[in-house]
Parts: C-alpha cells; structure tokens; sequence
C-alpha cells in the first residue's frame, strides 16, 4: 500500500494531527525537523500554520513548496490513546463469595 496524508489540522506549536490512508492518526511534532533551506522560513509559526494536503502528492505542504514525505510523518506520528482504552475496567462486586 502507498501512504497518504487523508486529513491534517493545526494542533499549535509544531504540531500536526494527521490521518492517513492505512487509518494511522495521530500528531507530529516537526518542531525538530525544521532544518535546511526549504524548513527553516517555517519556523515561523504564522508561516507553519499555512499548510494544506496537496491532491497530487498526497502528503503536508507548504506554500514555499516545503514538504515531508507521508512515511516519513508516519514514522514520527505520536498516537493518542482514546478516552475509552484510557478507562480502567470496572470491577464487579457482589456481597457473595465465589467460594462453594
């Protein structure tokens, strides 16, 4: 299967939540990834929040024409655990003993 950002929001600072095709989502923090000529301008954040998906290459960009690869994003993707997983199972108490 090829890899694709299917959906991206701001989620502030350098972060990212992203979804993609094999139905990953999470958030990405490229607040370390900005490095070289084509990331550093988004340093700024005003700059950083003006991404969008492009339809062609089906991953982040920028307007500078700055973007990561869609499996590199995935790799860096910090998965969030869902209100429910987070629950603890309710145990269930009887005033009766198990024992016979």
């Amino acid at each position: 299967m090829i890899l694709h950002v299917t959906h991206a929001k701001y989620e502030g600072g350098y972060r990212l939540w992203l979804k993609f095709n094999d139905g990953a989502e999470g958030t990405v923090d490229l607040r370390e990834e900005l490095r070289g000529e084509m990331f550093e301008p988004l340093r700024s954040l005003k700059k950083f929040r003006s991404f969008g998906i492009d339809p062609e290459l089906e991953t982040v960009v920028w307007e500078n024409g700055a973007d990561f690869a869609p499996e590199f994003l995935r790799s860096r993707l910090t998965v969030e655990p869902s209100k429910s997983a987070s629950r603890r199972p309710r145990s269930r108490r009887s005033g009766r003993s198990h024992l016979v």
